[in-house]
C-alpha cells in the first residue's frame, strides 16, 4: 500500500472511530454520566467543551468563532504540507503521524462547526437527540467539543502543610479520541525527530 493510500485510510479510520463513539455518547448518555471501566482506572465520563483539547477554552462567541476558524485553517496548512512530504518521499513515520493529527483537528472540527446545528442542547437529565425536528441547539462554527475518557488515575490529599491537605487527581482532563490522536503523535514526531527529519538534513547537504 502506498504511503498516500496509508495516509488517507488512517484519517478515516480515526474520523470514524471518534466521530461514532462521541455520536453513542451524545445520544445514550446524560451530561456529566459517568460509566467506570477497568476498575475505577478510567470512566467514560460525558462532558462538553467551547474550546480546545483537554477542555482549555477561549472566551465570548468570538473566541470560539476564531478558535474554529483557527483550527480549519490549521488542518488546511497540515493538509498541504503532508502533500509537500508525500512528493518529497519524507519518511513514512512523519507522514503517518502528521495524518494522525489532522485526523484529530478534523474530529474535533466536525464537533465545533456542525454539532450546534444537528444535536438538540443535552443535559444532566436528558440525553441530546440526532437532527431534531427544532433543530439545533447552536448556530454553525459554535458547535460543542464532546469529552468523555477520564483517567482519575492517582488521587489522595496533599500534606497539611501545602494546600491545607486538600485533595488532588492526577490526572484530570476530560478527552477524547481525537484529542489522543493528536497527542500521541505529537509525541511520536518529538521522540523520532532526527529520523522523521532526515529529509530536511539531505535538502541542505545538497546546497
Amino acid at each position: 500500500m502506498s504511503v498516500t493510500r496509508k495516509s488517507i485510510l488512517i484519517v478515516l479510520l480515526i474520523l470514524v472511530a471518534d466521530q461514532t463513539l462521541k455520536i453513542l455518547v451524545m445520544t445514550h448518555m446524560t451530561l456529566y454520566q459517568q460509566i467506570p471501566f477497568f476498575g475505577n482506572w478510567g470512566i467514560l465520563h460525558f462532558v462538553e467543551n467551547n474550546g480546545m483539547a483537554f477542555g482549555l477554552t477561549l472566551p465570548g462567541s468570538l473566541g470560539k468563532i476564531l478558535l474554529s476558524s483557527f483550527r480549519i485553517l490549521a488542518v488546511v496548512a497540515i493538509g498541504f504540507y503532508l502533500r509537500h512530504l508525500i512528493r518529497l518521499k519524507a519518511h513514512s513515520g512523519l507522514i503517518i503521524t502528521l495524518s494522525m493529527v489532522m485526523a484529530g483537528a478534523l474530529g474535533n472540527i466536525i464537533d465545533s462547526v456542525f454539532y450546534g446545528l444537528i444535536f438538540s442542547s443535552s443535559s444532566p437529565v436528558e440525553t441530546a437527540t440526532l437532527f431534531p425536528k427544532e433543530g439545533g441547539y447552536a448556530p454553525l462554527l459554535h458547535g460543542k467539543v464532546v469529552d468523555m475518557f477520564y483517567f482519575p488515575i492517582i488521587k489522595g490529599n496533599y500534606p497539611e502543610w501545602f494546600r491545607g491537605g486538600s485533595s488532588f487527581i492526577f490526572f484530570r482532563p476530560v478527552f477524547n479520541i481525537a484529542d489522543s490522536s493528536i497527542s500521541v503523535a505529537v509525541a511520536i514526531i518529538l521522540f523520532n525527530q532526527r529520523r522523521f527529519f532526515r529529509h530536511i538534513d539531505h535538502k541542505k547537504a545538497d546546497q
